[in-house]
């Protein structure tokens, strides 16, 4: 049985480094579509009311972002899950070890491989 597919939006600061990794990461499982955003004014693609609408799940690469998404979008993150992967900003993007971090957390956090 085919499952549905899961919105997946990933969030750090700038959406410079860490998102946009995960999203490159991730963006040809079959299981999922994926977006990044950051928190930031300066973030290359700030996060939206309409990506938090769109999103099934939020993953956050800190507590910071967390805190953040929920202050200003607390009414539509209430139904969601927002997962922290305490990945603290020391990666550049694509950085091998980033991105097997990406990978074995996002994976077994949505049950997928």
């Amino acid at each position: 049985m085919q499952r549905k597919q899961q919105n997946v939006l990933f969030v750090c600061s700038r959406n410079q480094w860490r998102s946009p990794t995960a999203e490159q990461v991730w963006r040809r499982h079959p299981q999922l579509n994926v977006r990044s955003g950051g928190t930031s004014p300066s973030a290359r693609h700030t996060v939206s009311d309409t990506d938090v609408e769109w999103a099934d799940v939020v993953i956050v690469m800190e507590h910071k972002h967390k805190s953040r998404l929920v202050a200003d979008f607390g009414d539509l993150l209430a139904d969601k899950p927002v997962h922290v992967l305490d990945i603290p900003d020391e990666y550049k993007y694509m950085d091998p070890e980033l991105v097997e971090l990406l990978e074995q957390s996002v994976g077994s956090l949505l049950n997928i491989e």
